[in-house]
């Protein structure tokens, strides 16, 4: 029976009281956080005579009530306080605290320590996601607890910035002995005598704040500003906090970026954003043109004729969101579990995604993209509106998502866009699919979970999104903004359910969506749907005949097809509303199709059980115009290679296969519009049997790839030239683009010749390593010379990993080439990075790139003896140091049952032995959920090794 989660949904039960304000004062030294509180809350309709506040791991000093006699007692993370009498119904009342905090090097939430440069006071920054409020003060801390915040600072005057959420209400001056907060506590001005203070204060007076986004920094920075301005002239602050002796060229840059966002969200998004399109991209162009024109210094009047074009225009359409505070900041953060986090006003963004920096890769690029503006729509869908407990994490972050996508592809064109999404779905090691049929899968909304950060997964942040992108395709586009409008405008300020948004969004378009939410967000897995389609030649009818299975009841899901004539037009098409285990589509008076194309663009989240013949899917392969539909018989046809592969090791690809792969590598309209991703070859064979034999996988696409840079070389010689791209010049996302997809095409061509492993190909890998600006163009290289049997390679890992670790970006990037590499010595190399001296094990960058990386290089770290070893070193390390991170690296662990039996033993044996060392609640739970979601792999072990009472 799997183990219970620590909290389930009755856990959170409504407040007795609300919470309407807090006022706080945070005096900071180096080592500990004074804090004085004062919360005003208010009664419900019944009256109380105790109250429970969260408080974890605070040194409590005192705790009173204004007016009122009260006493306390501290429980484990809680305090309880005692009324003498009775709190009427609907009766204010404030509850003062002083209590200390203490900033941790190692646990990322509440206060903790922060990258410092040389010679200045410790960076300390909060993480409040979701309970890390209660690290800070004694709180309510639950995201339905929404409140007003004025927050004092008292901090070392060397600090450049003193920051927390919202306007400055009293502006940073020198803290003076006789300040009058010295009289307030009893201990607050026990300050060390040997550095100056200053004090400031905000006021987040606009949108009451769930806690969880609360956010108090002071650290050392360099600061980029600008002046954000809508198309109407109204105006706010942006402001950039980054690394001291940042590139200034690279902090425009990302303000660039991150005004692109915001002004894509405002003409964009929104209940209006089919209307007036065409003026919207006018208002688009105008306002990038006259940002061009001032960093050059136009005349005024030009700027001046631009700007009153822009407001007629914009008098046109109804925009999207409008950002209501006065400065929007984005700050980075060296250390952090999470690559962004929205704090109303003030985000954190990993700093190594925080710019366009040199040594940063393309999908380093994409990511700040997509970070920036997450992040920021979360002041809308998030902040504005919350869920109303983390069981609705998923509510506020798949409708962000959801909103980054269509972003992400405004720049990058659908197809690429989309199918970037599709291939992180299908990754037959560690994409979502896996994920969601593992010993480790829990649904959407699971029925409880151990940590909140359990619910920060790709679950969460892919098949969320793909089940709102699902109940758009049943609304119908415009329907589903008018309806996503109306939930934001309904739950202003305040907190909603998951039925609160399901009920609502099916409404406006006469919908009962209860049904297809209930089977999708609480269940794990998705549907199988096996397709039987025939026409009729005489009644010129065509039937399809559709059987789902993985669901009872049965899945309900929007499925697109199409019916394709042999040149890739379409006969007929349907966006069909699957609601039963059997169904069937009829298209009448139709010719007879050459092929099917289904599921187009990905509508349902499920997997196809469709088995037309070769032929027909080499022909799909090559003419459909659906990016899904063309990628998925591409996927098709080479996992039934790789199968064939596997199944004979003497055995190589058809030459079929390879015609068709450089037909494709060849169309410069295909990549152009996809990119080189629509070529990726996943090790999959299409087979459950073998479906976690990576070891074997590896092997047979490494023998593809070695066939196909064998008989088409001086095709892939031909194509690396004509796409060498040697520099470009930063001007727009949409023009960078274009570079990204290019160099995926060449750096794909020099994948598979690498394969070849000749001396000849060494120098041709070992130029571009050398003789590139592009950090992408030069880590591809690197992650290839160091896989070869090049005589140089391990001299050029070392000077690779001693220049690398001058730049945490290079070093991030450096470490995860290295953990994803398929040198035979990988673990010895990553050993010989371990004694380095400059691995810290304490950086969640660190951790992510180097063990997390490695973990899903699982030919490695759990099919071979040394990788086990590595990999179980790594975990009984970092238990001690990130349950985050731990718990997301046991995720490797999920389909033990599926893998190899020689490795059931010695797998289980690690998660074992963690389970029997581990001291975290939470880990050990993850241990045991996924010990017990592999059976046979843990009957085998123990009838070698005996019971495990741990289970127990």
């Amino acid at each position: 029976m799997p183990p219970r989660f620590r909290y389930y949904r009755s856990d959170f039960s409504p407040s007795p009281v609300d919470v309407i304000h807090m006022d706080l004062t945070f005096a900071i030294s180096d080592t500990e956080t004074r804090v004085l509180a004062e919360t005003l809350f208010r009664t419900q309709s019944t009256p109380i005579r105790s109250l429970y506040l969260n408080a974890k791991d605070l040194e409590i000093h005192s705790i009173s009530c204004r007016g009122r006699w009260c006493e306390y007692t501290q429980e484990e993370d809680t305090l309880r306080i005692s009324f003498g009498d009775d709190i009427p119904p609907q009766t204010e009342f404030i509850i003062q605290s002083e209590t200390i905090c203490r900033p941790s090097h190692t646990l990322l939430e509440g206060l903790y320590y922060d990258e410092t440069p040389e010679g200045s006071p410790p960076t300390q920054i909060t993480q409040c996601q979701q309970w890390g409020f209660e690290r800070l003060v004694p709180c309510i801390d639950e995201m339905t607890a929404k409140c007003t915040y004025r927050t004092t600072i008292i901090a070392d005057s060397a600090y450049t910035h003193m920051i927390s959420n919202g306007d400055i209400a009293t502006p940073r001056h020198r803290l003076t002995k006789g300040h009058p907060l010295s009289q307030t506590s009893r201990f607050l001005h026990q300050h060390p005598a040997s550095f100056e203070r200053d004090l400031i204060t905000y006021e987040n007076i606009t949108t009451p704040m769930a806690p969880y986004l609360f956010f108090l920094g002071v650290g050392t920075y360099a600061s980029f500003r600008r002046t954000f301005e809508y198309p109407s002239g109204r105006t706010f602050l942006l402001e950039l906090l980054c690394p001291p002796g940042s590139d200034p060229i690279r902090a425009e840059q990302a303000l660039d970026i991150l005004e692109d966002g915001i002004l894509w969200v405002y003409l964009f998004t929104g209940p209006h954003c089919y209307e007036q399109v065409e003026v919207r991209h006018e208002i688009y162009r105008l306002y990038n043109k006259r940002a061009k024109l001032r960093k050059r210094g136009a005349d005024a009047a030009d700027l001046l004729r631009i700007t009153r074009q822009m407001e007629l225009l914009d008098k046109e359409i109804v925009g999207g969101y409008i950002y209501t505070g006065s400065v929007y900041r984005e700050i980075g953060m060296q250390n952090s579990d999470f690559g962004g986090m929205e704090n109303v006003g003030n985000t954190t963004i990993s700093t190594n995604r925080l710019m366009p920096f040199a040594g940063m890769t393309d999908a380093g690029f994409e990511y700040l993209m997509r970070v920036k503006l997450h992040e920021y729509y979360h002041n809308l869908n998030g902040s504005e509106v919350t869920g109303e407990t983390p069981f609705e994490i998923w509510l506020n972050e798949a409708v962000t998502v959801h909103v980054e996508q269509q972003y992400h592809a405004f720049h990058f064109g659908e197809d690429y866009s989309r199918l970037q999404t599709i291939l992180s779905l299908l990754d037959p090691a560690d994409g979502t699919f896996a994920r969601d049929t593992g010993a480790a899968a829990m649904p959407i909304e699971p029925d409880g979970f151990n940590d909140p950060n359990d619910l920060i997964t790709s679950v969460t942040y892919v098949k969320a999104p793909e089940f709102v992108r699902m109940v758009e395709k049943i609304l119908g586009k415009e329907p589903f903004v008018w309806a996503l409008s109306l939930y934001h405008r309904k739950f202003a300020h305040s907190n909603a359910s998951r039925d609160d948004w399901v009920h609502l969004m099916g409404s406006v378009a006469g919908v009962d969506l209860g049904p297809m939410a209930e089977g999708w967000l609480k269940r794990p897995g998705f549907p199988t749907i096996t397709v039987n389609p025939y026409y009729n030649p005489e009644e010129r009818l065509c039937t399809v005949h559709l059987l789902q299975s993985g669901g009872n009841p049965p899945w309900i899901f929007p499925f697109d097809l199409a019916l394709m004539k042999e040149d890739g037009t379409e006969i007929a098409s349907r966006c069909h509303l699957v609601q039963q285990a059997e169904e069937q589509i009829i298209f009448e008076d139709v010719d007879c199709p050459a092929y099917y194309s289904l599921n187009r663009g990905f509508s349902c989240y499920g997997l196809l059980n469709y088995h037309p013949g070769e032929d027909l899917l080499y022909l799909q392969a090559r003419t459909d115009p659906d990016i899904a539909g063309r990628y998925l018989a591409f996927h098709s046809i080479a996992s039934m290679e790789l199968n064939r592969l596997m199944k004979n090791p003497d055995a190589g690809p058809s030459g079929a296969f390879i015609t068709l792969f450089i037909d494709l590598l060849s169309d410069p309209e295909l990549m152009e519009g996809a990119g080189a991703q629509v070529l990726t070859l996943f090790e999959d064979a299409g087979d459950p049997a073998v479906a976690h034999h990576y070891r074997a996988a590896y092997e047979a696409r490494r023998r593809m790839e070695l066939a196909i840079a064998t008989s088409q070389a001086p095709t892939l010689q031909a194509l690396y030239k004509a796409y060498h791209q040697t520099d470009h010049t930063w001007e727009s996302i949409g023009g960078l683009a274009v570079f990204v997809r290019n160099r995926q095409v060449k750096n794909l061509c020099l994948r598979l010749l690498a394969r070849l492993d000749t001396p000849d190909i060494h120098e041709m890998i070992k130029n571009q390593y050398l003789n590139t600006s592009i950090a992408t163009d030069r880590m591809h290289a690197f992650s290839l010379l160091i896989a070869s049997s090049d005589s140089d390679r391990l001299e050029l890992f070392r000077d690779m990993m001693n220049w690398a670790r001058k730049d945490p970006v290079v070093w991030e990037q450096f470490l995860a080439a290295t953990a994803s590499s398929d040198a035979e010595d990988l673990v010895s190399l990553l050993r010989e990075i371990e004694s380095s001296g400059y691995l810290r094990i304490e950086q969640a960058n660190d951790q992510r790139a180097l063990f997390g990386r490695f973990a899903r290089n699982r030919k490695k770290s759990l099919e071979t003896e040394d990788g086990r070893s590595f990999f179980e070193d790594a975990l009984f390390r970092l238990m001690d140091v990130n349950e985050y991170t731990t718990t997301g690296l046991l995720i490797a662990f999920s389909h033990v049952d599926r893998m190899d039996p020689a490795t059931h033993i010695p797998l289980m044996g690690i998660l074992i032995n963690l389970l029997r060392k581990a001291s975290s609640a939470a880990i050990q739970l993850t241990l045991k959920r996924i010990v017990l979601g592999n059976p046979v792999a843990l009957r085998t072990y123990e009838s070698a090794k005996g019971h495990i009472p741990e289970l127990e």
